[in-house]
């Protein structure tokens, strides 16, 4: 017998911010400095996770720049 699990999600989580300025070249809304935190899990199970700090729109939520 043969079961293959396929099922994999990755969560992107913001644990903080605080504003910054500019505004997002998408909606024109402000925008924020943000701590995010990504999480890649395989069946439920968590086994890797990744902190990084990106620019995000706080209205529309895109991210307008990455630092990783």
């Amino acid at each position: 017998m043969v079961c293959f699990c396929f099922l994999v999600d990755q969560r992107r989580k913001v644990r903080r911010s605080k504003p910054a300025a500019g505004s997002c070249s998408r909606c024109g809304g402000g925008a924020s400095v943000a701590d995010m935190m990504t999480q890649t899990r395989f069946c439920y199970v968590p086994f890797y996770s990744k902190s990084w700090r990106a620019v995000i729109c706080t209205f529309c939520g895109a991210i307008l720049k990455s630092y990783r």
